[in-house]
């Protein structure tokens, strides 16, 4: 991957991450739950550590790095294995990221914080309520991401 791949790529994937958050924030004029990464994120540091040691900066913080992590992965491994233009690829993109979400890093972020939100957000009040918005908020930034990506004009990764 050249630098300048590299760089227009970090850049993409922090307008996505930032895309994100910001749906995750408004979804609940939709009904939908408000799910703040960035405050999850430092909760869960925190219960590591048994004090208030980490700041919700750093919350925000990892949580833009994995949103950073995520476009370099799309570019590296995905982009040219997965069929369709830039709308169907982020959608698809951010389908497979809510799956991933919802199996893995939600359970265990949230067991980590002293909670469980389960499989699927399954231990929480409103299961569907959340898968849903869980969606929306990463179909949003695969979709906000491949776009980028297509604007950026990373397009191989050699360019």
């Amino acid at each position: 991957m050249s630098a300048s791949t590299f760089f227009r790529t970090v850049i993409c994937g922090f307008i996505a991450t930032f895309a994100m958050a910001m749906v995750a924030f408004l979804q609940s004029g939709i009904g939908l739950p408000v799910i703040d990464v960035g405050h999850i994120l430092t909760e869960s540091f925190n219960e590591v550590h048994g004090t208030g040691t980490y700041h919700i900066i750093f919350g925000n913080l990892a949580f833009n790095i994995g949103g950073i992590l995520l476009a370099m992965i799309w570019v590296v491994y995905l982009k040219d294995r997965i069929p369709g233009n830039w709308l169907i690829q982020g959608l698809i993109y951010g389908v497979m990221i809510s799956i991933f979400a919802g199996l893995f890093v939600s359970p265990f972020v949230s067991a980590a914080a002293g909670e469980s939100f389960g499989i699927f957000y399954s231990n929480t009040w409103v299961p569907g309520k959340f898968i849903l918005a869980g969606l929306l908020m990463h179909v949003v930034y695969g979709l906000v991401l491949t776009q980028s990506l297509k604007v950026a004009g990373v397009r191989e990764l050699n360019g």
